[in-house]
């Protein structure tokens, strides 16, 4: 794999590193621009697999730096559910089109951010309403991430629902993401997605990657609490419209 690759595909490929790294510390979000970026500079199947171990190379990063913030009541409620999505994923993942798959998620994510904006209170994270939309969410990132890798406007979607504070926000979009991406490593394994060529590739661009996480710690320090949450309400609908695209 990695003799084969232009200049430009490498250049494509060590961005989508440094973005991945930026979203798992510092702006979530902006991670959903990394797969349009792996799939320009690979084919798209390998692409897939190439970037869920540099995911969780960024995961531990961010785990060990807002493992304190996390909001557990509501991973407990996401896991589970997740898990569930990725199983399904796993079985569905031969016989739904990357297309289409693109569409539904895109468009869904539109709507549920609007969803978001529009609520003033903020919703229990027990009880009746919350339990419903971790369940429908939950299991949708399941399958979104197990086919192309592609929860994160998703959870991003129901954790701005939550309006979570920022440090809180991270810990928790950090454990979830850490917890869901090992979980899906021997699925990806099982399907050829991860080879001893796409992991010698993941070698090569995981400076990168470890640049954009230092790099997204300064921004978080550096935006605001209000500023954060726009940035990520603006970064989830950009990577939404890309899914259309």
């Amino acid at each position: 794999m990695t003799q084969e690759l232009a200049a430009w595909q490498w250049g494509l490929a060590a961005l989508g590193g440094l973005v991945t790294g930026i979203a798992k510390t510092g702006v979530p979000g902006l991670g959903t621009l990394a797969i349009p970026l792996f799939a320009l500079a690979l084919p798209p199947r390998s692409s897939t697999g190439a970037l869920l171990p540099l995911l969780v190379l960024g995961d531990l990063f961010a785990v060990a730096w807002y493992r304190r913030h996390a909001v557990w009541s509501h991973l407990l409620l996401l896991l589970p559910l997740s898990g569930l999505g990725v199983v399904i994923g796993f079985l569905v993942i031969g016989r739904i089109s990357d297309q289409n798959l693109r569409y539904v998620l895109g468009a869904l994510v539109l709507a549920l951010q609007a969803f978001s904006l529009l609520r003033r209170s903020k919703v229990q994270s027990t009880g009746v309403a919350a339990f419903l939309l971790a369940a429908v969410l939950g299991v949708l990132a399941g399958i979104a991430t197990m086919i192309a890798n592609a929860a994160g406007p998703i959870i991003l979607v129901y954790l701005l629902t939550m309006r979570l504070p920022k440090d809180q926000f991270l810990g928790t979009s950090a454990w979830y993401y850490l917890c869901i991406n090992l979980f899906k490593l021997p699925f990806s394994a099982g399907l050829g997605l991860i080879t001893p060529q796409s992991l010698l590739f993941d070698l090569f661009l995981a400076p990168s990657m470890v640049a954009g996480v230092f790099l997204g710690l300064l921004l978080a320090r550096r935006i605001p609490e209000k500023g954060f949450h726009i940035a990520v309400h603006v970064m989830t609908a950009a990577a939404a419209v890309m899914l259309l695209i």
